[in-house]
């Protein structure tokens, strides 16, 4: 299984202009090519009106299945260029869509290539990167007089908490890289005088918002 892994954030539709044409970017999570082809053809027939609908989608944890379409646009002057800006970024098991409406303006091959890669480009910041790590759950049971040392501590180690429950005590879920949960407990008992008791959960992937998107 992969320690880590990059995608976008959530499906999401962005929408830009340039030189009177309309260039509406659709951004989906997919796990299979079918997922992937299912959606670009969905695409296709919301947007049957438009000129063209190219598409681009990455699938595999090493980027395995790379596919792309210019839908009728110059070779090579859409399709790869979106693929290109998924590359750039890191991203695994995405499908992209620019469905683009003429606006009577060409706009010349590097033109084109600037605005589908762009239109990509922006809708991936717009829609923001997550960065799934392989975690194990540490369910941490403490006092409620211990919890601010708690808090500062989870701040400070920027450490990523899935739940916090609040009853006789605190219970927060952290999410601890696995080669890293000895020494989590370590630190924890050391900051609590011991003070604090420990369950361990699942090991899954939790999701972060990566900062600034490329």
């Amino acid at each position: 299984m992969l320690q880590s892994y990059r995608t976008i954030q959530q499906d999401s539709i962005h929408e830009t202009e340039i030189k009177k044409s309309q260039f509406i970017c659709s951004l989906k999570r997919v796990t299979t090519e079918e997922e992937a082809k299912a959606f670009i053809q969905a695409i296709k027939k919301e947007h049957w009106k438009a000129n063209h609908n190219c598409s681009a989608y990455v699938l595999g944890d090493r980027q395995e299945i790379q596919r792309t379409s210019d839908d009728g646009e110059p070779s090579g002057t859409a399709g790869v260029p979106m693929l290109e800006v998924l590359k750039k970024n890191e991203l695994i098991n995405v499908a992209a869509v620019v469905t683009r409406y003429f606006g009577g303006i060409k706009l010349g091959a590097g033109g084109l290539i600037r605005a589908y890669s762009g239109a990509v480009a922006h809708a991936i910041r717009e829609t923001g990167i997550v960065e799934g790590r392989l975690q194990q759950e540490i369910l941490v049971a403490l006092s409620y007089s211990n919890w601010g040392k708690m808090e500062n501590f989870i701040e400070n180690q920027q450490i990523a908490v899935k739940d916090t429950q609040f009853t006789d005590q605190v219970v927060v879920t952290c999410m601890i890289d696995e080669p890293k949960k000895a020494e989590f407990e370590t630190q924890v008992n050391d900051l609590l005088s011991g003070q604090a008791s420990f369950e361990t959960g699942e090991v899954a992937y939790f999701e972060q918002l990566v900062k600034e998107a490329d």
